[in-house]
């Protein structure tokens, strides 16, 4: 079931490829800091998504076979 996650990858990436022109036009400091947040979130999002896709960590209960959800119990 790493389909979902793939898929939040894909979307994350979608959305990083539409804000990128705007993250450069940012004059106000209240607009840095948002797009330093917004990145900063995006990153987060990336990073634990590929700790998903890698197999480095467990992906949440919702994703897990029946099997493997009574296994963990």
């Amino acid at each position: 079931m790493h389909y979902y996650t793939v898929l939040r990858l894909l979307l994350a990436g979608f959305l990083l490829y539409f804000a990128w022109p705007y993250i450069s036009q940012a004059g106000s400091m209240l607009e840095k800091v948002f797009w330093a947040s917004w990145l900063s979130f995006l990153l987060l999002v990336i990073g634990g998504n590929l700790a998903t896709g890698l197999r480095l960590s467990r992906p949440p209960v919702m994703e897990q076979e029946v099997g493997e959800r009574q296994r963990d119990q």
